[in-house]
């Protein structure tokens, strides 16, 4: 079984943070973009159940609206230059910093999380919004290119805004995802239509709030409530780009849908991430690895671990230890720094968590750590789970569970390890463990994923903002970070001026000349090494 601290974690859920007044509520509510008469619908707290904010439900007509006054905004932010949206970037980074704890209380009542887990957003979105800040102009800005003709060509690419993006968020890391894609579509020059999951709206809203406060002007940034069968047309429709992280199937009908309008997406999707533990890693810290790398955020989060291959000649030795770590872990409910591991966010990816497990051990898998609810500690706990005997026919063998749990495999060697690990329609995230860099280096090159970690889960990658970050298969088209996740929030435009001589002959030169001399310039190009 799984410990608890002796403290306020191991009992259900503590009331919410005296900063979450009902004022403070409520103002972020209001910045929801919906009719005064709207109807309203109402979120409860994870760790309790209890009521949390009442919200605006957007109607597709307040989405109109909401892209008819993000579209006046944009013209004007369009023409700001990228030094003064860059002021307004770094001051939103110190706005973020300064007010963390206000932050931190938001994520964990709507989310359920940890606090450690929930800083971890903050800081990403420090990074994010200071790497787009510094680094925007660089991206942006007019460039050089080779012209037709040398010295007779001048060639110009520049970038122009989208216009106005879609960005739709998910629940599971309600800071991160909701403001580290549209950081960067505001830098480009873009208005944005946001529409946040539901239950994480709160935070969300308080980014925005934030931006607003560090001068971003108003109506660029708007938010939209409501259910996607609701309002998800009118932001496809109206949309100049759609940037959307959730899951696949409904990933497929936005690509779909963008496709038809003839508009770009990028789609952050759904993973069942793979660890491989080589012979040769350090157990103590591979063990410890694996629980930061399983159980964070309590097992919602889209680049952790639910299958680790582990070679036959550590296997007892590794799985002992991730075991025992495990066991080790406080599970509950605190607005402080100490519990392990907190709540499921929706009762919803309790009984996804439930029927995973219990369906594993009817056919026969063994559950080596956790394995049930914890309805003693609030109404969406879950212990972290360790599982192994998985096989094919068990639905968490190949389906994402998206929650605390992890199946143990192992393997023969390394080309079998890689060929388990790639046993998948995914490839988000993988981690590779070994004493010997380039060794681990090596696997990880040979792993169908679009970040793999070498002694580490997923923070390296992730962190490392100036390489993208994105799936592959299954998982996702187009990346977030570095050049890719600004670019792809602009249209590139080639401007070409081309003078005294072009392609066709002058007239006192006769065509049958003019080919020859023009084939022999193209051949000493190439003799003297010309791109």
């Amino acid at each position: 079984m799984v410990t608890t601290s002796t403290g306020p974690a191991a009992v259900r859920g503590p009331s919410l943070p005296l900063s979450l007044t009902s004022a403070f509520l409520q103002h972020l509510t209001a910045r929801v973009s919906a009719a005064p008469n709207a109807a309203r619908v109402t979120t409860t707290a994870p760790y309790t159940g209890v009521p949390l904010a009442d919200f605006p439900v957007s109607t597709p007509e307040d989405v109109e609206a909401a892209f008819a006054r993000a579209r006046t905004a944009q013209k004007t932010w369009a023409a700001t230059p990228i030094a003064e949206r860059k002021k307004v970037l770094l001051r939103y980074h110190d706005l973020v910093l300064a007010r963390q704890d206000q932050a931190l209380d938001l994520m964990q009542a709507e989310n359920g999380k940890t606090r450690r887990d929930a800083f971890l957003e903050v800081v990403d979105i420090g990074i994010v919004s200071r790497y787009y800040a510094r680094n925007a102009a660089r991206y942006l800005g007019p460039k050089r290119r080779r012209g037709a003709i040398p010295v007779l060509t001048h060639t110009t690419e520049l970038r122009h805004p989208k216009g106005v993006v879609t960005v739709i968020s998910p629940w599971n890391y309600p800071l991160s995802m909701a403001a580290s894609d549209t950081i960067a579509a505001l830098m480009a020059g873009n208005a944005v239509v946001q529409k946040p999951d539901t239950q994480t709206a709160l935070t969300a809203l308080w980014s925005m709030d934030l931006m607003y406060e560090a001068g971003l002007p108003e109506g660029v940034w708007q938010m939209v409530i409501g259910r996607g069968s609701s309002i998800g047309g009118a932001l496809m429709d109206n949309a100049d780009y759609m940037m959307f992280t959730g899951s696949t199937a409904t990933g497929r009908q936005i690509a779909a849908d963008a496709g038809r309008r003839l508009i770009g997406a990028s789609l952050e999707l759904g993973g069942k991430n793979p660890m491989i533990v080589l012979d040769d890693a350090d157990i103590d810290k591979a063990a410890e690895g694996a629980v930061n790398a399983c159980f964070p955020s309590a097992g919602q989060l889209c680049v952790s671990f639910e299958r680790l291959y582990v070679a036959e000649s550590i296997r007892d030795e590794f799985v002992a230890a991730f075991v025992a770590r495990t066991k080790k872990l406080r599970i509950g409910a605190a607005y402080d720094y100490s519990v392990d591991v907190g709540s499921l966010t929706t009762p919803a990816q309790l009984r996804t968590v439930t029927e995973h497990v219990e369906d594993a051990v009817a056919k026969g898998a063994t559950v080596l750590a956790g394995g049930k609810a914890r309805p003693d500690l609030g109404p969406l706990f879950y212990e972290p789970t360790i599982l192994t005997g998985v096989t094919p026919d068990m639905t968490l063998h190949s389906h994402e569970t998206f929650g605390p749990v992890v199946s143990v495999y192992t393997y023969r060697d390394i080309d079998d390890a890689v060929t388990q690990a790639n046993a998948t329609a995914y490839g988000l995230n993988a981690s590779v463990w070994s004493r010997n860099g380039a060794r681990g280096r090596a696997v990880a090159a040979r792993v169908h994923a679009g970040t793999v970690n070498v002694n580490e889960a997923f923070a390296a990658a992730w962190g490392s903002i100036d390489a993208p970050m994105g799936g592959m298969g299954d998982s996702g088209l187009g990346r977030r970070h570095g050049a890719d996740g600004i670019l792809k929030y602009t249209e590139a435009q080639t401007v070409a001026h081309q003078r005294l001589q072009g392609f066709y002959p002058p007239a006192r030169i006769s065509p049958e000349t003019w080919t020859v001399l023009l084939g022999n310039a193209l051949r000493v190009m190439k003799t003297v090494g010309m791109r």
